[in-house]
């Protein structure tokens, strides 16, 4: 599902937060990237949507390497990959409901398509009672269930989270992490990017630790 070999990223400046990246994710696996706030967790998982290239290596996601994929290319890998990055954007004129439905729509799917399935959706997310206000009228945590449920609309193969859970209370970063479960168990592959893996998801196949420019790697005892 995404293979890095090798792989570094440097920045113009010389700064080199990322050196000789190893590792792979098999379909339908749960892992866990942790690692120090600036230890380069957010800037792998730009590597890993093709949002950045790396200086060296090779990264590998769905067959493809992305250092070679044109525009059409990566515009078709990235209809296969759902993402929630930090700070999420919407569409603010739009409600809940267009908000997550927008991926659909502008993969060609026709309203009377997906209608069911969105609203179903954003039931399971816990936005039911507001899906047709506006994306703008919601709290931080609701926002950030907003972005799970617009990240799944179009069944992903790969779901990409960068701290999913930051801003979010106790209880709301529960709730959150149970949504990422409950995506993995539909059988995507997931990988969160989080300072520390939450309590809730023993069911984590692998903890890959970031430290230092470097990954080590954790199994899980389950």
């Amino acid at each position: 599902m995404l293979r890095l070999t090798n792989v570094g990223f440097g920045y113009p400046n010389g700064a080199t937060p990322l050196r000789d990246i190893s590792f792979s994710l098999e379909p339908g696996s749960l892992t866990f990237l942790t690692g120090p706030s600036g230890s380069g967790k957010s800037t792998l998982l730009q590597l890993c949507y093709g949002r950045e290239k790396p200086s060296c290596g090779q990264v590998i996601v769905l067959g493809s390497d992305l250092a070679r994929a044109g525009d059409g290319t990566l515009s078709k890998l990235r209809q296969r990959i759902g993402t929630i990055f930090q700070n999420p954007q919407f569409a603010g004129h739009l409600s809940v409901f267009d908000n997550v439905a927008l991926p659909l729509r502008l993969a060609g799917h026709k309203a009377a398509e997906y209608a069911k399935d969105v609203h179903e959706l954003v039931t399971w997310a816990g936005l039911g009672p507001k899906v047709h206000e506006p994306a703008t009228s919601l709290s931080a945590g609701e926002k950030q269930r907003l972005a799970v449920a617009r990240a799944v609309a179009a069944k992903p193969d790969l779901l990409l989270a960068d701290e999913p859970l930051s801003g979010l209370d106790d209880d709301a970063g529960s709730r959150m992490m149970r949504l990422l479960l409950n995506i993995h168990r539909f059988g995507t592959t997931v990988l969160i990017a989080s300072r520390v893996r939450h309590e809730t998801a023993k069911a984590a196949d692998r903890e890959l630790r970031l430290l230092e420019g470097c990954i080590s790697e954790t199994e899980s005892s389950r």
